[in-house]
């Protein structure tokens, strides 16, 4: 995330010397992507974050695919994923490729048993029900409804929740996740046209530092495969650190549409991007002005993405037979729009209450068998 954020104590100088009140050495870490030439934070640490004491399994958890290439639009029911106790066990992938797997959870228990670290991907975690915190060894950070968070890849973290009622749409990225490019000058900072700013993000605050010694479980994800191991120190030991590379939150209520005379097309409402997919915010706006307009979007082709929609809340005015928690996938290769009688109907409707979470890849997506349970089996047919 190219904004300098800091927390805790740090040295004056980095790689200097930084010492404990009894005269012993803090431990830097240099918390980095991409080599050594994208974000990175300088961490300190009570003990070396480097103590395995064991390695104690290994569980291939790589989604399962049911269909490798397909055309067929799809309607999937998100809220009908059962609720699971455990954090990790109640994530179900959906719909996946080689650089992003998308999926929904409903995580019935706080994630505190353990400590969990994505080695493979980047996380963008967006609340649709619950809040709480998600506690990580850089600071926590407070979610509630409508909140995206970003968890970078080999970030530790645990996460609490509020109530049992939880659910949640989740995207796992192999390549970093950025705010667009198009919104940032060269020096990083958001644009005065972005529809957000630095203002309205949510930074990591309250700093935890642990000085324990002991066993503590870590659940590391790396190649598709799940690792627990034991540390031999409590990983949240940081007092102080500095840098680009940290989660941080953003809630879909404050992004700031952009509206036009006539209908404007998704990426104006872009959020979020990577070289292989982005990331829009549908959010209540006004519709477009021209005196002959049509509010709702025309028909258009996906040539070179797959398109996934996931909605939220409000009214959907451009489908029929949707509701908060469905997800609707448009496969490359084949046009798609508004529902038979939707594109006529927006004329003369003047704004929107809606609310979703739209996800374009530029690679075609799987499906899993997981999504093959939720799917109403028949939307492809709902244009007739």
């Amino acid at each position: 995330m190219p904004i300098y954020h800091q927390l805790g104590q740090i040295p004056p100088k980095r790689h200097t010397q930084f010492r404990k009140p009894d005269g012993s050495l803090y431990h830097e870490q240099l918390f980095g992507t991409i080599g050594f030439d994208g974000m990175s934070s300088l961490l300190y640490h009570l003990r070396r974050p480097t103590q395995v004491r064991d390695i104690v399994s290994s569980v291939d958890v790589s989604p399962k695919i049911a269909d490798a290439k397909t055309i067929k639009s799809r309607k999937l029911v998100s809220f009908d994923v059962a609720p699971e106790d455990d954090f990790l066990d109640s994530r179900k992938a959906l719909l996946v490729n080689s650089t992003i797997q998308i999926g929904v959870a409903a995580p019935r228990h706080s994630l505190t048993d353990y400590f969990y670290k994505n080695a493979d991907a980047d996380e963008l975690l967006f609340v649709h029900r619950g809040s709480g915190t998600l506690r990580t060894l850089v600071g926590n950070i407070p979610f509630e409804y409508g909140d995206y968070l970003v968890i970078p890849r080999g970030m530790i973290y645990q996460i609490s929740f509020d109530t049992e009622d939880n659910r949640l749409l989740f995207a796992e990225s192999t390549d970093p996740i950025y705010t667009p490019k198009r919104y940032r000058n060269h020096f990083g900072q958001l644009l005065e046209h972005s529809p957000f700013c630095e203002r309205d993000l949510k930074l990591p605050q309250e700093l935890e530092t642990h000085d324990e010694t002991g066993e503590f479980t870590l659940k590391i994800k790396k190649q598709g495969v799940l690792h627990t191991l034991i540390y031999a120190s409590h990983p949240f030991d940081v007092v102080g650190w500095d840098g680009y590379n940290f989660p941080y939150g953003f809630s879909i209520h404050n992004f700031e549409p952009i509206t036009g005379r006539v209908h404007q097309p998704p990426p104006v409402h872009q959020t979020f991007e990577t070289k292989s997919f982005v990331v829009c915010s549908f959010v209540p706006r006004l519709y477009d002005y021209h005196p002959q307009s049509i509010p709702a979007p025309y028909n258009h082709s996906n040539i070179d993405s797959d398109e996934m929609l996931y909605y939220v809340d409000g009214d959907f005015m451009s489908r029929t037979g949707i509701g908060p928690g469905y997800i609707s996938l448009h496969p490359g290769g084949i046009p798609h729009g508004p529902h038979p009688g939707t594109y006529e109907g927006s004329i003369g409707h003047t704004g929107t209450e809606e609310l979703a979470v739209m996800i374009d890849t530029f690679a075609p997506l799987q499906i899993t068998e997981e999504a093959v349970k939720i799917d109403t089996g028949d939307y492809h047919q709902s244009w007739l």
